[in-house]
């Protein structure tokens, strides 16, 4: 059973706690996207490219017969990888409705977006922006078979 996504940001914030300083906080964030599920390179196209950052990240997101989504990704840079890591943590394997009703708080909790570059602050922006799209296309197209 998937957890809740509030369960799962949670989980985030208290490992974040734990790590003493940004550069632990950066290993980590470097480690998760040693576990991310990568994106088939037929999925690397240019639709699946987030725009907005400043190294290149592919996001693919297909609905499973649950009717929740899984998402993939890569990108060229580790950090970038990691960051996308973070968000597919949260967000994979949960149904439309609930990605875009998701706050993500625990981005400004770990204190993600003051310790990035503004260009990775704009380039999670543009990740979260692209997951909710994935999240409200498919609902908007279950709407119509349902």
């Amino acid at each position: 059973m998937p957890e809740k996504i509030a369960e799962i940001e949670q989980e985030i914030i208290d490992e974040f706690e734990f790590l003493p300083d940004w550069m632990d906080k950066y290993e980590h964030i470097i480690d998760l996207g040693k576990n991310l599920p990568l994106i088939d390179d037929a999925h690397k196209t240019k639709e699946n490219l987030i725009k907005g950052c400043q190294s290149q990240v592919w996001l693919h997101g297909e609905l499973d017969k649950e009717g929740k989504i899984d998402f993939t990704a890569d990108s060229d840079a580790i950090i970038t990888k990691g960051i996308i890591a973070l968000m597919i943590r949260v967000l994979n394997h949960q149904n439309p409705g609930n990605i875009l009703a998701a706050e993500l708080n625990f981005i400004d909790k770990i204190g993600l977006k003051e310790h990035l570059s503004p260009t990775r602050s704009n380039g999670l922006v543009s990740m979260v922006k692209k997951m909710k799209l994935y999240a409200l296309a498919f609902q908007a197209k279950s709407n119509q078979n349902g």
